[in-house]
């Protein structure tokens, strides 16, 4: 998203213990900066003079949060808790630099996951496993996953799962990015 956006980056693996932050957050949005957050500041302890992007995505479903399906059964089933219901998906990004979280942002969007039969569900992961495995709510909007649902209500790069928009601002702000 960054690169086709024009910004220079570099993938850097932040090897937080998602789950030990987790553990007691209770608001998705809260729970997605703090792990936006957390990226930012490890890799920004390896790299102190770079400015560095961390981003997050949570996705609920009646309050219930859902991690990355670990296997494709696990897909299969969170597939079927999605079925017929309201999603949350809640995108966060931060920048730090230097040890320090600079700025943080995060959105939400809801989505309204049609009825999904047991075929489809199957169907859909013959074609779209393993690379929705990767994804929090087991797809890829810009591709197939946008069959799961009936409505979108929100903005475009926070179901991609980054609020891209704001993050442009900020990095124009700090003279990252061509003003």
């Amino acid at each position: 998203m960054l690169a086709q956006a024009g910004i220079a980056v570099e993938a850097v693996p932040s090897n937080i213990d998602e789950a030990a932050i987790k553990a007691g957050l209770g608001d998705a949005q809260a729970g997605a900066l703090k792990l936006a957050e957390a990226k930012a500041l490890a890799v920004s302890a390896l790299r102190p003079g770079d400015w560095i992007i961390g981003s997050d995505s949570i996705v609920t479903v009646a309050g219930r949060w859902f991690d990355k399906p670990a296997s494709r059964d696990d897909a299969a089933d969170h597939l079927r808790d999605f079925s017929g219901r309201a999603m949350t998906l809640t995108s966060a990004v931060a920048l730090a630099r230097g040890g320090v979280v600079d700025w943080s942002h995060a959105d939400q969007a809801q989505l309204t996951v049609r009825d999904l039969s047991e075929a489809f569900i199957e169907a859909y992961l013959d074609v779209e496993w393993p690379d929705v495995g990767y994804c929090v709510g087991v797809f890829r909007i810009e591709g197939r996953g946008v069959q799961l649902f009936d409505s979108i209500d929100g903005d475009h790069f926070t179901v991609l799962g980054m609020p891209l928009l704001p993050l442009l601002a900020a990095l124009r702000s700090r003279g990252l990015a061509a003003a």
